[in-house]
């Protein structure tokens, strides 16, 4: 008896630019497992394709005329919302793709080659197998929040997904981030505010209004004037804190 093979994926293709759009549909019709059954140039064509259509992944570019691709999820009932593949040429938004539940993340230009790992994902994602990638597990015991394991890092053309147990520090950069981690150091578009809202404050602690560390990456710490602390980490670095947030330090590290 012959086993039948799985249907195939449908795909919707958003992107406001043409070639773009044929060259993502182009490369999605070599798929033997991929049917593209609607492409569209703009936000309200792709929400009305969306609700009309049984998809099953949708490459959505953030960056579009009248309502981006944000915008498209949030007008979708939750009943109606595919897997999402971003496809986009701006870093910045890795972060909020990720917490709206994407699948993966493409950064153009991309090659045929990043696709199908994108491919990948979105065939292990409907199997079933296939974890969020930037959300920690279920939670355990006690309901406990869950926060992100790894963060989308602009890397040159790539994002590299960076396991959040890796971060010694970030520091405040005017409209960025400094991610500190094993030696090297990561530029984010981002507010200390909007990431210390993604860390675990079991794990992490904001010693200054621009400076987080990470509690386990604290070699020692030493008494200043004023409230304040001198902290050095196992990588070498000196982080003074803020006087503000004396009772923050003292009951993170457990000084009594």
């Amino acid at each position: 008896m012959s086993l039948l093979a799985p249907a195939p994926l449908r795909a919707v293709v958003v992107d406001d630019e043409a070639m773009s759009r044929a060259r993502l549909c182009r490369l999605l019709g070599l798929e033997a497992d991929v049917e593209v059954i609607a492409e569209c140039a703009d936000g309200d064509s792709a929400v009305a394709a969306l609700r009309r259509l049984p998809a099953d992944v949708v490459f959505l570019d953030i960056r579009l005329p009248d309502l981006n691709g944000f915008g498209v999820l949030q007008a979708l009932p939750a009943a109606r919302r595919p897997q999402v593949v971003f496809v986009t040429a701006h870093a910045e938004h890795a972060l909020r793709a990720f917490d709206a539940d994407a699948v993966d993340y493409l950064l153009k230009p991309y090659s045929a080659e990043r696709l199908g790992a994108a491919l990948a994902r979105v065939r292990r994602a409907r199997a079933g197998h296939a974890p969020r990638p930037s959300s920690a597990g279920a939670a355990g015991e006690g309901a406990r929040e869950a926060y992100p394991q790894r963060l989308a890092v602009p890397v040159g053309a790539r994002l590299r997904l960076l396991p959040v147990e890796e971060i010694e520090s970030v520091i405040a950069q005017s409209n960025y981030v400094e991610l500190h981690a094993g030696g090297q150091a990561y530029l984010l578009r981002e507010t200390l505010n909007g990431i210390e809202a993604r860390l675990d404050p079991s794990r992490f602690v904001r010693i200054h209004r621009s400076r987080i560390v990470q509690l386990q990456a604290v070699r020692d710490i030493e008494q200043l004037d004023g409230g304040r602390y001198l902290l050095r980490l196992l990588n070498g670095q000196r982080l003074g804190s803020g006087a503000s947030y004396r009772e923050r330090i003292r009951e993170a590290m457990g000084l009594g």
